[in-house]
């Protein structure tokens, strides 16, 4: 059995990258989702939208080269790939409201077995307080993903039978992409598809808070 090793950040967005398909338009939530813009394999066009009013951005400059100007709705500096293109915020909303996008990948705080969302942020100190435009992103587009270490600092599981924060959306959740697995969300059940390499079913199971079925081997 090999060690066991949890992702890095940059790698698990690096792993949600690679299951982008061609030609879809994704919105890339603050946190371990804006990563994803760095990891989209080379050749790959996926059209990334920012709601606040960026269409075809793409990775994030380098130093030298930072457009004071041109950032995501995590504040965060981006380039702007050819065919890109700036416009007004409500636009941008109507775009997530009126289902135009493919994909919205999101951080959490917690997702239920029935694909309910919290991911409000916490505190005045965020970065983001409250909710932003998460709420629009989970209802407004048909694919909802999530990126999120496993458990929370102090090791309490994220993947919960019932939702103790405020819901940001119900029911929208369809995978969960976490350090330790990629998990389906179907029929209420969390359906685990992919684990790192070395590590047991019963040694996940032990870090998620419902039970969880396997369509994986017993060790990766």
């Amino acid at each position: 059995m090999s060690i066991c090793k949890p992702l890095s950040r940059r790698d698990l967005a690096a792993r949600i990258a690679r299951d982008i398909p061609e030609g879809w338009y994704v919105n890339l939530g603050i946190g371990i989702p804006t990563l994803i813009a760095d990891a989209i394999p080379a050749g790959r066009e996926v059209i990334l939208h920012s709601e606040n009013g960026i269409l075809g951005f793409g990775p994030a400059p380098a130093p030298e080269a930072v457009d004071p100007w041109l950032i995501n709705a995590g504040k965060q500096h981006v380039t702007l790939n050819a065919g890109g293109s700036f416009f007004h915020h409500a636009d941008s909303f109507a775009m997530i409201r009126g289902g135009h996008l493919d994909l919205c990948v999101l951080g959490a705080f917690e997702v239920a077995a029935n694909g309910d969302l919290a991911n409000w942020a916490t505190s005045a100190e965020d970065s983001a307080p409250a909710v932003g435009g998460a709420m629009d992103l989970a209802v407004g587009t048909p694919r909802v993903w999530v990126a999120t270490e496993h458990t929370t600092r102090e090791g309490a599981p994220k993947l919960v039978e019932r939702c103790t924060y405020p819901l940001t959306a119900p029911g929208v959740v369809t995978r969960i992409y976490t350090n330790l697995a990629v998990i389906d969300v179907r029929h209420g059940r969390f359906v685990v598809t992919e684990m790192i390499p070395g590590l047991s079913r019963e040694a996940l199971q032990a870090q998620t808070g419902v039970e969880l079925q396997f369509e994986v081997p017993e060790y990766a």
